[in-house]
């Protein structure tokens, strides 16, 4: 049974807060972090960091998001109930749960067969369920394809062409893109055929492995 009592909620509403003075204004993606219980996410040694605003180490090299990125991506996908979703980088699997939370049909693809193989087996336990593939996300998932939505929770060295391919008319991708160190978050819109980018503020990301990404 996942624990979730009234000081880890009352935590929970506090980084709500925080994520409302930092700019985050969409009230259903505040709504999706006030809801999905962070802290399981951690082991219980750590679980005082559960609710800070920061990334985390979860192991074979990859963290969890800090909330304040993962808000920004799910605000700038402009998610509707119902949209199709493909998450590049399903990692510790908190980003698919927000978007669960938000109404999306949810694909998420991972590189790191660990943490492919944890991840599957502990969301459902939660009570989430995306749909779960291992495999290389830069090349996107074109037997699922077209999506509405593509969210890439992993710096790339250059936009794919591969997952733009698989946007729907209409269609936005969430991408940061940039060197190993620090990307820029680019929100990309498919109108008419052709790509209207917006680019925003730097974030840091782990590297995007894979065909279209980053090599090793």
């Amino acid at each position: 049974m996942i624990e979730d009592n009234y000081k880890l909620r009352g935590l929970r509403n506090k980084l709500v807060k925080k994520l409302r003075e930092k700019g985050i204004t969409n009230e259903e993606v505040l709504t999706a972090i006030g809801k999905v219980p962070r802290h399981v996410f951690f082991e219980n040694a750590l679980i005082d960091h559960a609710y800070q605003d920061k990334a985390f180490p979860i192991g074979e090299g990859q963290t969890i998001s800090q909330p304040y990125t993962v808000a920004f991506q799910s605000e700038k996908l402009e998610i509707k109930p119902g949209d199709k979703v493909l998450e590049i980088g399903t990692g510790s699997g908190y980003q698919a749960c927000i978007l669960l939370e938000l109404g999306a049909k949810v694909y998420t693809i991972e590189y790191n067969r660990k943490l492919y193989e944890t991840v599957k087996d502990f969301l459902p336990r939660l009570g989430y369920r995306p749909y779960f593939f291992h495999g290389d996300g830069s090349k996107g998932l074109p037997s699922k394809a077209p999506f509405n939505k593509i969210i890439v929770t992993a710096g790339a060295p250059v936009v794919p062409s591969a997952l733009t391919d698989q946007l729907s008319e209409g269609g936005i991708l969430v991408i940061p893109v940039g060197d190993r160190e620090k990307q820029s978050m680019l929100q990309i819109r498919k109108q008419g055929g052709k790509l209207v980018k917006k680019e925003f503020a730097n974030f840091a990301f782990v590297p995007l492995l894979g065909e279209q990404g980053w090599k090793g």
